[in-house]
């Protein structure tokens, strides 16, 4: 029907466009791919992180839950070897999970520029990568999600022995 037809059956054109967007609205939304879905799940769990790297005080980088457990500082250079391992086996390069070495950055400024160098290089290769390989493997990326998520709930445990809330879980200011 066209629109001077539905005009001349008493439907007004204002709500002819109601019926229109309500009906465009209704029609259900294409899922993303795989290759969006972890994209946008390495991008989130990695700002999480990174948020967590820049906010916590220098000064606790060194405070571990346990003495034989890793330092805060050291959890975030670890899952960083997570993210470097992405980014190299997501070129097809050969590597290592732990190729980088916790003892090699003291500082909170050092560990959190590796962490930004990774999670740039990792996104780098991972835009780069064909849509239709992730219908053959979502590998090496939904293991280092998982890796990375796993060490995500560990530092919110560092946050709260020492009082503290994570980035994520404080109040959001209402938009």
């Amino acid at each position: 029907m066209s629109i001077l037809g539905s005009y001349k059956t008493g439907l007004s054109i204002p709500a002819l466009l109601a019926v229109l967007a309500v009906s465009a609205s209704a029609q259900p939304k294409t899922p993303p791919t795989p290759a969006k879905q972890i994209a946008n799940t390495f991008g989130y769990v990695n700002k999480n992180i990174l948020d967590m790297a820049q906010d916590f005080p220098a000064d606790k980088y060194n405070f571990r839950l346990k003495p034989e457990m890793r330092s805060f500082g050291e959890v975030i250079v670890h899952v960083t070897s997570g993210i470097a391992y992405a980014a190299k086996a997501g070129r097809g390069e050969k590597v290592q999970w732990d190729e980088i070495d916790a003892k090699d950055y003291k500082t909170k400024s050092e560990i959190v520029a590796l962490l930004q160098k990774w999670i740039a290089d990792a996104n780098t290769t991972l835009k780069s990568v064909p849509e239709d390989s992730f219908a053959k493997s979502l590998q090496p990326w939904l293991s280092v999600i998982e890796h990375s998520g796993e060490h995500y709930g560990l530092l919110v445990a560092y946050y709260r022995a020492n009082g503290m809330v994570p980035p994520a879980s404080r109040p959001q200011p209402k938009k």
